[in-house]
């Protein structure tokens, strides 16, 4: 899958450097598989959740981070929507960001 963008995931583990190890490895195996719809997904990360519009919310590290993607299947691109703490995700709706 190709990943856009890195840099928002970057930006976030500077900030966040105990969040690095984990965004780096879900970066990682992101980018060497392909996910042809969701049952792919769950397959690896039982812990997501799926919501409407193609958007996906992974737990990071062990629930104490979460990162909202949109997923293109068709295309094998994944976009970050946002990434940030339990805390942070609470205050969002996470089907609008």
């Amino acid at each position: 899958m190709n990943v856009i963008s890195k840099r928002t995931l970057i930006e976030f583990y500077e900030k966040h450097p105990q969040a690095k190890s984990a965004l780096e490895v879900w970066h990682s195996d992101t980018r060497k598989t392909i996910w042809s719809s969701p049952s792919d997904i769950k397959n690896i990360y039982s812990s997501a959740s799926f919501l409407s519009d193609n958007r996906v919310v992974f737990n990071i590290k062990g629930n104490d981070y979460r990162l909202i993607v949109h997923i293109d299947y068709p295309r094998k691109i994944v976009r970050v929507k946002f990434v940030g703490t339990h805390a942070q995700y609470d205050k969002i709706d996470a089907k609008e960001i």
